[in-house]
């Protein structure tokens, strides 16, 4: 497995990791909430915009991507998905920290994010507490999820 930054070049393979995850990995949404959720594989000048104002690390086996995490200016993991073949792997810690030594190098001193059901577990292992439950509505369909936060020491 490596790491690497990722390019605008990478934008659509993300989506289609993004859909992957969301659609044929473990989930405790139904598949009504997943279609909802990601549609379709995100490609398009919004998708590109948002991802082009982050960090966005990449995870690849072979050349091919796998898993993709990204870092705000502010703290905010905005994304955080792993294909399932990779899932319960170590690869979420893997690019948690790599993450968490961008977000030291940019001395952010709080991590935070909106966590699924399912990513919830993992980012409590990596030392995010829960700050609150949460209940939103997307594409017609409501989603339990948890406001997450990670305090960091300075060096």
């Amino acid at each position: 497995m490596s790491l690497r930054w990722s390019t605008e070049s990478d934008y659509d393979v993300l989506g289609c990791v993004m859909f992957d995850a969301v659609h044929r990995g473990r989930s405790l949404y139904t598949d009504t909430q997943r279609r909802a959720w990601v549609p379709a594989p995100r490609t398009g000048e919004d998708w590109r915009a948002r991802l082009a104002r982050q960090h966005v690390l990449l995870a690849e086996a072979d050349g091919v991507a796998q898993g993709f995490m990204s870092l705000l200016p502010n703290g905010y993991i905005d994304f955080a998905y792993i294909r399932p073949a990779f899932q319960r792997t170590g690869l979420f810690r893997l690019l948690f920290q790599a993450i968490e030594g961008k977000a030291a190098q940019l001395e952010i001193t709080r991590l935070f994010t909106h966590a699924s059901l399912v990513a919830q577990p993992a980012f409590r292992a990596m030392g995010f507490r829960v700050v609150r439950p949460e209940t939103v509505k997307l594409g017609g369909e409501t989603f339990d999820r948890y406001e997450m936060e990670k305090l960091l020491t300075k060096a």
